[in-house]
């Protein structure tokens, strides 16, 4: 397969998936905003979500507090911030257009529609009625689009590269969710007694659980009451949760595995280092050594491995 062709697949799979963790990290910061806190942490949370998308910079440049309304703006429909849901969807449908070839119509029709259908649903004020009901459209559109590749689309060279982009960026946008998250409560409620904190932990823990469709899957792996150190178990090490890092990495492997060349040994070989160091972790020595520093590590591999991916497969400096 062509390299340009490879790459565009890869970048398009890449942005849906951007977009919907977009909508996710934006959806529970706007529903933990929504339970009783104060200014400070409502702040800290809207700055954290700022730093770990790498957009603080940017903001701070445009903007001089942190207001929700303007972040989320920011977020969503700024076409200068290039990890915006609008900036994320342009490219994917950008780059969709580019291999229209490559793709059946049905795959081509749900990234074309879901672009004309955001730019009217922006001009019409969906967005500001209900922030909530629009995240869930994004995300229901990302499912809509992994669904009809899945569907539709023969298993070959460009299924893999779609498919490759899609879990090389859930592993990295799970990681920056985990570790902002944890890293938000670490200081402010980790320990606490009382009945206030505890409830608040719970509503907290719920709304990142739902945040990666994984409320359920808790009470049904775990029955048991949201303890932090179960969530990261959850989001990090289990197999058999699809947006885990361990089922990224899962994915990952296989589908490099089934485009490999020549050059891509060495890849490979990380990759599967990576993904060994996930089989064989245990959730009380992440948490012993420091989950921000584990995660700092793992997002640094992650991002190697794209950096990888691209010299081996795609076209370089994109």
């Amino acid at each position: 397969m062509l390299s340009r062709t490879a790459d565009h697949l890869y970048w398009m799979s890449r942005y849906t998936e951007r977009a919907e963790n977009t909508a996710r990290m934006l959806d529970v910061n706007y529903q933990t905003s929504l339970l009783p806190q104060s200014a400070e942490v409502a702040k800290y949370g809207w700055q954290g979500l700022l730093s770990i998308s790498e957009l603080l910079t940017i903001y701070n440049e445009k903007h001089d507090q942190f207001k929700p309304a303007e972040v989320m703006e920011f977020m969503v429909k700024d076409e200068s911030n290039p990890s915006s849901i609008m900036s994320c969807l342009r490219a994917a449908r950008e780059n969709a257009r580019a291999v229209r070839g490559a793709l059946t119509t049905e795959a081509w029709e749900t990234q074309n529609t879901t672009w004309l259908e955001v730019n009217r649903m922006l001009r019409a004020g969906d967005f500001e009625r209900d922030p909530a009901q629009f995240f869930e459209w994004v995300k229901f559109r990302s499912h809509l689009s992994r669904g009809v590749t899945l569907g539709t689309m023969l298993q070959d060279e460009a299924f893999y590269f779609s498919r490759l982009g899609t879990f090389l960026e859930r592993a990295d946008n799970t990681a920056r969710l985990v570790d902002v998250k944890f890293h938000a409560l670490n200081s402010e409620f980790f320990g606490t007694a009382t009945e206030e904190d505890q409830e608040y932990d719970f509503y907290h823990w719920s709304a990142i659980l739902r945040s990666v469709s994984a409320f359920e899957v808790y009470r049904k792996v775990y029955r048991d009451v949201i303890k932090p150190e179960r969530v990261a178990e959850l989001l990090i090490l289990r197999a058999d949760m699809p947006r885990s890092l361990h089922a990224s990495l899962n994915e990952v492997v296989n589908n490099l595995d089934k485009v490999k060349n020549e050059q891509s040994a060495e890849t490979q070989r990380r990759a599967g280092k990576l993904l060994a160091d996930l089989q064989y972790a245990r959730v009380d020595e992440i948490l012993a050594t420091g989950l921000h520093a584990y995660l700092t590590q793992f997002l640094d591999r992650v991002n190697e491995l794209g950096w990888r991916i691209s010299q081996d497969f795609l076209v370089p400096g994109h």
